[in-house]
Parts: C-alpha cells; structure tokens; sequence
C-alpha cells in the first residue's frame, strides 16, 4: 500500500531544492531546484512546487534550513529571510511539519547515500567500530558543520553554527589575511569568511590587493582556473583555501573523534574534491603537533550527490512518525 505523501525542501545560502518524498524514499526524478534571489521566501517557492507537480496533497513538510532554528522559527545566515512552521503549513497543506539545519539534513542523509557518491580523500587506517561518530562539514555559501551519533535510542545529529567561528592564525601571512577581512566584516574574521563560495572569492582579492586595489574573480572563475592552472593569483588562493579547509577539518575532528568518518558536502566541497589531494589538504589535516598521527585514524570523503540533504529530511520525518 503507497505511504502518504510529503515534501521536502533543501534551502540553502543561493539554491533551495524541493522534492516529493513516500516515506524516506524521494522521487528524484520530481526534484527541482529554484534560485532563491527570484522568490520572496520558501512559502513561495513551496507553492509554486506543489502547482508544477499538480498539487498532490501532502501529509507532512520537512524543510532543512541553512541557519539556526529556535523556537520554532529559523533565521537565514546568508539571505534575509525568516521561516515560521505557520508558513510552511499554509504553504503545503500539510499538517506534520518539521525544521531541522541543512548540515543535520545531510547527517541524516548519510545512511542512504551509495559507494558512487562519495569519492575518497585520505583512506581510513581501520574499519570503523559499529555507532563510530561520524561528522559531515558542509562549504558552499556558507560554512558549518554536524556530528552524527548513532546510539541505541536512534540517530542523533547535531546542529550548530561554527563558520561563524573565528578563523584561525598561524602565521604571519594568517593575521594579515584576518585584518584584510576585519576591514570588511565587522571587524570580526571567521572561518565562513574564507572557506565558503564568498570567502575563496575574499581571498582572491586578498592577493591581488598586494599589488594594487584589490580586485577579484567570482568563485567558478577562480576554480576553473585552479582546474586549469590558469590564473597565477586564482590557483594561489586554491592552496590556501584547501590548506585552512584541511586544518579546520583537523580541528573538528579532535573536538567530535569522528572515528567512522568525516564527510565534505556542498558545491565548493564537490568541485574543489579533484583538486584537494595536489593543493595539500591532507598535509595541512594531519598537522597537529605530536597528535599528527592520530589523525590517520579518521576517513574523509566527499559527498558527491547533490540531493543527499533532500534524503535526509526525508528520513529524518519518516522517522518520526
């Protein structure tokens, strides 16, 4: 007997992508993704969803949102938008409706991901023991990260907002990266303010501003030119780039022991993955002092299918029934 219907919606900083849902299984071929800049805010996107897809009618919602929820209600990180579940319910009909963090959306998604979509980055030196944490970190237009613990109650993933962590220095060259991005960002630098799609875009202009006033390429010009060996300045902010996305992931893992594996998602992550084995990532990863080593102990991988978040709302309201 078919299971009711539900819609699910993936929203992130630039893209949100809608799909229908039976039980914890979406309709791939029913996924659209919407521009978010041409949508007043996810009602209107859900609305206009249901009307393309002949307005099925659906038992439950549930929305992964790129920002923190509290109390019922979710404020955007990189667009001005608030989310009310009241909203998602007059937008859908439905009646169960829930809102988890994009990155917990991705937690949740792991289970139902396959071997061809994710591509190895450093090989894991053991087999993971059953329930082992796992971490997924996600950079696109933003940056976040969430553990995932399975436990004998059931799956908990969870949320938190650390891109918006200070970045942090090493060196020289590190401190004047910070100071150049202070002047720009309320005189606070934080790890978004580089590891995202904006923030490889702020390094670019970082190195041409040595030179000159600082100009810059937009974020898929500055990676087909790492792609290419293109242009000198755009493959130099490639290897910073990846080295401190090495070295945060280095620190994730001694904060969460993520001992089954720590998992890139995003478009960034997805299009940097060819590139992070030649431009140091695992290097600048293992570069903790005398704990160096035990880093070989955690698998990186990165998550290939675009749509995983869309899985994971999905099994996360399955779950709840």
């Amino acid at each position: 007997m078919p299971q009711a219907l539900s819609i699910v919606a993936d929203i992130g900083g630039t893209n949100t992508r809608v799909a229908l849902a039976e039980g914890s299984r979406i309709d791939r071929a029913g996924i659209r993704r919407f521009a978010n800049a041409d949508h007043s805010g996810i009602a209107a996107i859900l609305a206009d969803y249901l009307a393309m897809a002949g307005h099925p009618v659906c038992s439950g919602a549930c929305v992964a949102v790129a920002g923190p929820i509290h109390d019922g209600k979710a404020t955007m990180t990189n667009r001005d938008w608030t989310i009310e579940r009241g909203a998602i319910g007059r937008a859908t009909g439905a009646r169960r409706i829930v809102m988890i963090n994009d990155l917990q959306a991705q937690g949740h998604g792991l289970g139902h991901l396959t071997s061809k979509n994710l591509r190895g980055i450093i090989p894991a030196s053991a087999s993971p023991c059953p329930r082992a944490t796992r971490l997924v970190i996600g950079i696109g237009t933003g940056f976040n990260a969430a553990a995932i613990h399975d436990t004998p109650a059931g799956k908990i993933v969870t949320a938190s907002e650390c891109g918006h962590a200070g970045l942090p220095v090493r060196d020289a060259a590190g401190l004047r990266l910070a100071q150049f991005l202070e002047r720009t960002h309320d005189g606070f630098a934080s790890v978004e303010d580089v590891l995202s799609g904006r923030g490889l875009e702020g390094l670019h202009r970082w190195l041409t501003a040595k030179a000159g006033p600082a100009t810059g390429l937009a974020a898929p010009d500055i990676i087909a030119a790492i792609a290419s060996g293109g242009e000198r300045r755009a493959a130099h902010a490639g290897r910073i780039f990846v080295r401190l996305l090495g070295a945060v992931a280095g620190d994730l893992a001694l904060i969460h022991l993520p001992f089954g594996g720590i998992y890139l998602t995003g478009g960034v992550a997805r299009a940097l993955a060819p590139h992070l084995e030649r431009l140091g990532f695992a290097d600048a990863f293992r570069d903790k002092g005398r704990f160096s080593g035990f880093l070989n102990d955690f698998p990186v991988l990165v998550v290939e299918d675009d749509f995983a978040a869309l899985k994971g709302c999905a099994a996360f309201l399955d779950a709840q029934v």
